[in-house]
Formats: structure tokens, C-alpha cells, sequence
């Protein structure tokens, strides 16, 4: 039985990286839609879906975030700025 995204999140081991999150809801997907499975085992593989579906936004927020914290300074380096929660979904950019 796989392991879910919750059980490696929640047991210390080191966190599911997004691409292997994608990869087992995508098997998951396709096991759903391909195979008869009995109830049960649809409700499982439901539930797996979701956690790993949460978790794959959950990294997709936080990559959103660095990104957004990025900025160039007047020389046209990368500089990393601190998040400003105030600043989120209001247009900085200048042209």
C-alpha cells in the first residue's frame, strides 16, 4: 500500500518533495479512472488524492511567496526582500 503524503509529513521523515506529490496523484488519477476497484478502495485512494492534492498547493503557495520576494535592486541583482503580507495581491511592478 503507498505511503500517504500525511504519514511521511506527520512522521518525521523528511518532507514528500512536489514533483513526487504530483507523480503519486497522477497514479492515483489514473488507477481511478482505469481500473474497477470496489468502493472502499476508491474512498481510499480518494482520500490520498486530497491530502497529496492540499499539500501540492500548500508548496505551490510557498513557491509563489519567494517568488514574490524576489526583487531587483538598481544594479539588476536578485535580492531577496521579506514577505509583506500588506503588499500581497496589489501590483508593485513598474514598467
Amino acid at each position: 500500500m503507498p505511503k500517504t503524503a500525511q504519514a511521511s509529513e506527520a512522521g518525521g521523515n523528511k518532507p514528500l518533495p512536489f514533483e513526487e506529490a504530483v507523480q503519486k496523484l497522477e497514479t492515483i488519477v489514473d488507477s481511478m479512472e482505469s481500473e474497477e476497484l470496489p468502493l472502499e478502495t476508491l474512498l481510499q485512494r480518494f482520500e490520498e488524492g486530497t491530502r497529496l492534492l492540499r499539500l501540492c498547493q500548500e508548496r505551490l503557495a510557498e513557491a509563489e511567496l519567494k517568488v514574490q520576494r524576489l526583487e531587483k535592486d538598481l544594479s539588476g541583482d536578485m535580492v531577496a526582500r521579506p514577505f509583506d503580507p500588506g503588499m500581497a495581491g496589489t501590483d508593485t511592478e513598474t514598467a
